[in-house]
This record gives C-alpha cells, structure tokens and sequence, in this order.
C-alpha cells in the first residue's frame, strides 16, 4: 500500500524547504505555514485578481523559475518568533523579525546575494527594485495558483527521471507538500476521483504542469538539467508534468510520515 514518505511546506515562497513529520490541511485547500511570506518586485507589492481570488504571479517576484541560485541560499524561518535567518554557505547574512525595520534588513540581504549571482540581470527591469518582503507570517498565500492547492507526487516517478539524465535527481527539485512511496512511477497521474491520506479525504484536480523551477540543482543553484525536455522527449508528455494537485473534501486535518493511502475513484 503507498504510504507518505515525505512532507514539506515552503515557509517563504521560492527558497528552502521545510522537512515536516506533520502538516496540517486547512480547510481552504493549503498547508498552514506554507508560502507565508514573498519577496515580491516593487510593483507587485499588491495581489492580483484572479476570478475573485487573491493571486501572486510567480513571475513578479523571487522564485526559482528565474533566480535559479536561490536554491543555494539556506533561509529559516521561525514561526514562534516571527524572524528569518538567510544565510549561504554557512554564513548567516541576515536574521531579523517581520517589522519594518527588520524587514528592510532581509530584503536588503537578499538582493545583495542576487546582485552576486548570475542572475542578476533580472534584477535590472524596470519595477523590480526595490524587493519587498510580503506577507504576515502566518497566513498561507503565496502558491503558484490563486486556488492554493496540496501537491503530491510519487518517489518512484522522480528516480524514473534520475535514470534519464546524468544530473542527481530528487524530490527536492519539484517542491511538493507530500511525496508517497509504494506508487509505481507516474501512476498518479493517473488518479481521479478522491484520495485518502490519512484521515484526510482528498479531491483529485489535475496533474501539475512544471515550469524552470525543476531545472534548478537545490544545493548549487545552476541549471544542470534540462527536465521540461526530459519529461516531454523521454517520457511520452504533450506538457512537462509530475504530480497531482489536491483539495480537502471534507474539512482539512492532519497528515503524518507513515499514513497510508488509497485512491477511491470517483
């Protein structure tokens, strides 16, 4: 039987993950804790309107879609006391609370390290400087999609696309909130209906397009892989796509490492 073998939430969007025994699903479809706080260009400090729904494009602030070394950052938020840690290499660069003054300190040490990197050029558009460090800490909101979504894909899909390249390949790499073992590769893409994790009933909705974000190596923040290509030449896609997004159908609740889990079509 599959079973949970990983979780993770993304306290600030586009930077580490968190390695989590437990997350909660809340009842509006997100992982509390997850995506809390962005650093957003300077003229996307304000959500957008999707369909009546908050949304913040990716596009309009830091992410690994396009700031690739990010992924070697080591950033560390502390919910309790509401402070961000942001340090490479061992040496911490900045670490201060969520007022403004500690906000300008992170925001102001993040750029620097941009500024470093080589993909600074994107930083050189007009509306991006300056950062801006978005978001109270504790509301999830920063997903990819207005709607939020739980993702979840299969271990044993991700060491299918390890096999094909020559680039060491794992589940860091597509940032998903839950990663199963005992699921044969790419078998999740094709489930419908609900799925139970746990105590916590599921509905099915797609199967997760991927962007450049997976092509970055999460320890050295280069690009070693060409997986969009991957996905679609060495694996049959019409889309680069790996795992399945999710919504509680019941409420929300816990789920844990070691919960089981089973797909009842729909």
């Amino acid at each position: 039987m599959p079973v949970v073998s990983a979780l993770y939430r993304y306290p600030v969007k586009g930077f580490t993950p968190e390695h989590r025994d437990e997350l909660v699903v809340q009842p509006d479809g997100r992982i509390a804790g997850d995506r809390v706080l962005a650093f957003r260009f300077a003229d996307a400090t304000s959500p957008e309107d999707a369909d009546g729904l908050e949304s913040w494009p990716k596009s309009r602030g830091l992410a690994l879609m396009d700031f690739p070394a990010l992924a070697r950052v080591q950033l560390g938020y502390d919910e309790d006391a509401r402070t961000v840690r942001v340090s490479v290499d061992g040496r911490v660069l900045a670490e201060a609370g969520l007022d403004e003054a500690g906000r300008r300190e992170l925001e102001e040490a993040v750029t620097a390290y941009v500024q470093r990197s080589p993909d600074v050029r994107r930083l050189e558009r007009g509306g991006v400087l300056p950062l801006r460090l978005v978001g109270d800490g504790v509301t999830s909101r920063f997903q990819d999609r207005a709607r939020g979504y739980v993702s979840l894909h299969g271990a044993a899909s991700v060491e299918e696309v390890d096999a094909a390249v020559s680039a060491l390949i794992d589940s860091r790499r597509f940032r998903s909130n839950i990663v199963l073992e005992g699921v044969p590769a790419w078998d999740e893409l094709g489930w419908t209906g609900r799925v139970r994790v746990g105590s916590v009933l599921f509905d099915v909705q797609r199967p997760i397009g991927r962007c450049a974000a997976i092509m970055a190596n999460p320890d050295t923040g280069e690009r070693d892989a060409r997986l969009l290509r991957v996905l679609t030449s060495e694996f049959d896609q019409a889309e680069p796509t790996l795992g399945i997004l999710l919504l509680p159908s019941e409420g929300g609740g816990a789920v844990r490492v070691g919960d089981e889990v089973t797909v009842e079509a729909g």
